[in-house]
This record gives C-alpha cells, sequence and structure tokens, in this order.
C-alpha cells in the first residue's frame, strides 16, 4: 500500500513539474536597442499564438550585450545592429552557426529638428553639436564615423561629437534639442512623435550596409520556444511587421 501510495505521488509530482515547466516557458532576448518597437510587437503577436510564453527582454548596444553573453548572461536569441558583434560570438562559440540568418536592412539618417540646416555630409561643419552612438560597442556609431571619415570631415567634426551609449540616446538628445542633430536608423526617426525630421539620408557608398543578423545562441538551441519564436521571425507575418516599420526586407 506504501508503495503504491508512493508511486502515486511521484507521479502526481511529475505531473506538476511537467505543468510548472510549461507554465514557465521563457524566452531570453537579447537586441539591438534599434529593434525595440518592431520586437515589443512581434513577440506579443507570438505570445497571443502561444498562450503560456512569457519573453524576458534586453535592449541595448550590439557590442554590450555581446559582452554581456560572453560573461554568462542568459539569452536564447541575439540580434544585432551589425555583422561584426555577429561574427564575434560565432569566433566564441556562443551562437547556433547554423541559425545565423539576416533579420531585416536598415538606413543611417541624419535626424534634427525643423530649423536646423544640414542637407548633406559637408553641411555638418557648420553644426555645434552632433550625437552619435559610441563607435566602440554602438555599430550605427561606427557607420557614422566612417561616413564622416569618407566624406573627409571626422578632424573638423571631433569636438562637436556627442557620444552616446545607443541609437535611442542618440534620439533623445536630438528631441530633447540637447544636439542639433543625431546620426541614428531610419526606423529610429520614423518612430520619433518629437517633432524630429529626417534631414537626409546618409549616402549608401560612405558606410558598409546596415545588416541585422540574428541567431539562436547555443543555450537557445536547446530551448523549442525560442525556436518557434525564431521561426516566427522569419514567417510572411513578421515580414509584414518589418515592412511596416520602415525596415527593407532580406
Amino acid at each position: 500500500m506504501n508503495h503504491h501510495v508512493a508511486k502515486v505521488l511521484m507521479t502526481v509530482l511529475g505531473v506538476f513539474m511537467l505543468s510548472s515547466a510549461a507554465d514557465a516557458a521563457e524566452i531570453n532576448l537579447s537586441v539591438a536597442a534599434s529593434l525595440r518597437e518592431v520586437i515589443n510587437e512581434l513577440s506579443t503577436a507570438f505570445v497571443r499564438k502561444n498562450p503560456g510564453v512569457t519573453f524576458i527582454k534586453n535592449y541595448g548596444a550590439s557590442g554590450s550585450l555581446a559582452k554581456q553573453l560572453e560573461n554568462g548572461a542568459p539569452a536564447d536569441i541575439y540580434i544585432s545592429a551589425n555583422l561584426e558583434w555577429m561574427e564575434y560570438l560565432k569566433q566564441r562559440k556562443l551562437v547556433d552557426n547554423r541559425s545565423i540568418t539576416t533579420f531585416a536592412y536598415n538606413e543611417l539618417v541624419f535626424a534634427g529638428k525643423t530649423g536646423v540646416k544640414a542637407e548633406s555630409l559637408p553641411d555638418l561643419v557648420r553644426l555645434e553639436r552632433i550625437a552619435i552612438g559610441s563607435p566602440k560597442s554602438v555599430p550605427a556609431g561606427e557607420y557614422a564615423r566612417e561616413a564622416l571619415r569618407k566624406a573627409g570631415i571626422d578632424k573638423q567634426l571631433e569636438k562637436k561629437l556627442v557620444m552616446a551609449k545607443d541609437v535611442r540616446e542618440c534620439l533623445l538628445y536630438a528631441e530633447r534639442g540637447e544636439v542639433d542633430g543625431a546620426f541614428v536608423y531610419r526606423t529610429d526617426a520614423l518612430q520619433s512623435g518629437k517633432n524630429l525630421n529626417i534631414l537626409f539620408t546618409v549616402p549608401p557608398n560612405v558606410y558598409p550596409r546596415v545588416i541585422n543578423p540574428m541567431a539562436l545562441t547555443t543555450q537557445g538551441s536547446g530551448n523549442v520556444h525560442a525556436s518557434a519564436f525564431f521561426r516566427f521571425l522569419q514567417s510572411a507575418d513578421a515580414r509584414g511587421v518589418l515592412a511596416k516599420y520602415g525596415f527593407a526586407l532580406p
């Protein structure tokens, strides 16, 4: 009898543990700050179809997120704003190489308030303060620095640049009028509702193409829910949301 009771209790406990595991279906995301809105919308759409799944989201500069992963931060999916940081994780065997693919493409623009006179890169020398993401960890800042170098105005602007921790902080500085303008992605500028305009699009021949690669991490490749969301990010529904936010599609 005791043996039978123990067996029943073990069965009940097993069912309870499976149920708890199902309830605790978590997906950890490490995503470039410039993708915040589109990922928020896509994760909400995924939860509607997959009740019980919860997301833990970490948004920031691609380089900072990569370093966090290297230091053991939990993440199932990593989406970067350039290929370099994905390669960084690949070399350290922190992402599933087979899963690496392009999530979307973007463009670099210069945004500022109405009244700021800047229609091209050479015009920037007349401005006083310009926000860019710190090139060491923010791909948009790296793209901007390359564009300024190619335009031959990097030395003239050296003391006018205001470094930001990510693209969203750049945008914030411009929205508040703390700088004359900021280098941001087109999609960020389109999301701004603070009387901010795209003053000009940075010519594509002066910086590398903005690619948002994504991959399952080595941890995430064993998470069935993360794998399902990863597939969803490549679906027709996801492509529709990306297009709505102004991203170019792979």
